[in-house]
């Protein structure tokens, strides 16, 4: 069975049209193409911006014409993460997306749901005859997941309606009202490289196996990080043993905790047995230590033909320092909202090329002022350990929630009726475009909906069946009784 023959068909085909589409961030080229011809194929007043951004605008249906627009949102790209073990090319392959059991998921890589599901049921609103609505607009930015650059690009007064539904949520059955603000930081450290000594031995350290997931919504989660694994192995082994580092890499997406982290060392050869129990040593560590977040946690040491050079030791040393010494977890859990984290960092990005040491973090904050504290934080980090530089970038503030306007009580009344219990309000510690589309249209009411994805950001992505079906029938809801101008 596909899972184009599930229910809703409408959305679930249009769902699956959307995984056959390479769309990895910054490369959303094929997919922009598709949504244009998809509105125009239709007749629909559709409008590509200069960012890429696409909106599909139809008019109220029969009856309707009274009520408020409403934009439906969503975004055109995805987070391209796979296990080492797939050779999947996310320029040029479609998702193989399967049923199972009461999920659909991918193999081996993630799915797409985040944001594919919601940007499907945008289209299905405007496709579906059956949907009673006012005027609606869906609007599917680009280049979500790496910036928000689309969301940030986007001009004021091109759309005219003035309720916004994201559709980029999480968690059926809660209203997200409010949203973290972020900040990118970058610290670079400048090496040399020397020749390796004569007899000296090459291995291979590989950590693997962590869950990762998405550095907002599962930062709370309290996963080990494979950068800040990687460093707790190597900082004894340089410190004790004289082991020089070849490269580094570890982390892929600003926005995913890092699950893998691949070192190339070489170890004066009458160090070597010493050096490999001392990282079984501490790999047992941090396994008993993530034994209920990271059980499938692994690590490979494999000898390899020693490299011809390595990198500065003191320079690397210093780095490795820095690393283990910048926090990559939940900084202050929110006050007002219980089990909301407030303010976290993921240290996502290692990298050794091109003679620098680069590492990228990513801080989330409700609160501006705690976010710029971090961030001097990070910033004191580094310098002290010697860094070349350390950047803050793509910084944009949270959402703020407005808790009493007349969406959010249809919003409230509506799912009572479809559901029988009451909708949650919540926040998010992820950052949604909320956040930046807020900023350039202040007088729009904003709610976040969507149904319940798991683990996005990793291969392990999944999607409830009965959810989105649960998801579409609610929106089909609440579209049909947004209030009249």
């Amino acid at each position: 069975m596909s899972i184009k023959d599930l229910e809703p068909k409408v959305v679930w085909n249009n769902f699956y049209q959307l995984t056959q589409i390479p769309r990895p961030s910054k490369h959303e080229g094929k997919v922009i193409e598709y949504l244009y011809n998809w509105g125009v194929s239709r007749g629909f007043e559709t409008i590509k911006d200069e960012t890429g951004n696409i909106i599909i605008r139809v008019p109220a249906t029969p009856g309707m014409e009274d009520r408020r627009g409403v934009i439906l949102q969503g975004h055109m790209d995805m987070v391209p993460q796979k296990t080492s073990d797939s050779n999947h090319n996310f320029l040029t392959d479609p998702i193989n997306a399967y049923i199972d059991g009461e999920w659909v998921t991918a193999d081996r890589t993630t799915l797409g749901a985040d944001n594919g599901m919601g940007v499907a049921m945008g289209l299905s609103v405007l496709e579906d005859p059956s949907v009673k609505h006012g005027p609606v607009e869906v609007l599917v930015t680009y280049d979500e997941e790496t910036g928000m650059t689309g969301a940030n690009m986007l001009k004021p007064g091109v759309l005219k309606g003035d309720i916004l539904i994201n559709l980029d949520s999480e968690d059926e059955g809660e209203l997200c009202v409010g949203c973290a603000g972020g900040l990118d930081a970058t610290a670079q450290f400048k090496y040399h490289k020397y020749a390796v000594p004569a007899g000296s031995k090459g291995l291979k350290i590989t950590v693997k196996g962590l869950q990762g997931g998405h550095s907002g919504m599962d930062i709370s989660l309290y996963r080990a990080n494979a950068n800040k694994v990687m460093c707790r192995i190597l900082l004894p082994l340089m410190e004790l043993f004289g082991v020089k580092v070849v490269s580094f890499t570890g982390g892929s997406l600003r926005n995913a905790i890092p699950f893998e982290a691949v070192a190339e060392v070489v170890v004066p050869q009458e160090n070597l047995q010493a050096v490999r129990k001392l990282i079984d040593s501490i790999f047992a560590e941090v396994k008993a230590e993530y034994a209920e977040s990271d059980p499938s946690a692994a690590l490979y040491v494999d000898e390899v033909p020693a490299a011809p050079k390595f990198i500065q030791g003191s320079v690397m040393l210093r780095a490795v320092k820095a690393i283990i010494a910048c926090p990559s977890n939940v900084i202050r859990m929110s006050q007002s909202m219980a089990g909301l984290t407030e303010t976290s960092i993921n240290l996502a990005i290692v990298r050794t090329e091109k003679g620098k040491i680069t590492v990228h973090s990513l801080m989330r904050s409700a609160i501006d002022t705690a976010k710029a504290d971090l961030a001097e934080r990070v910033r004191c980090i580094f310098e002290l350990a010697g860094a070349d530089s350390i950047g803050f970038a793509g910084g944009y503030s949270g959402w703020r929630p407005k808790l009493d306007t007349p969406m959010n009580k249809v919003m409230m009344e509506q799912f009572q009726k479809v559901y029988g219990y009451p909708m949650k309000i919540m926040a998010t510690h992820g950052g949604l475009e909320c956040a930046l589309l807020g900023a350039k249209y202040p007088n729009w009411e904003m709610v976040s909906i969507g149904p319940t994805v798991r683990y996005p950001h990793s291969p392990d992505e999944k999607v409830n069946i009965a959810s989105v079906a649960r998801t579409w029938d609610y929106l089909k809801v609440v579209l049909e009784n947004v209030p009249a101008r």
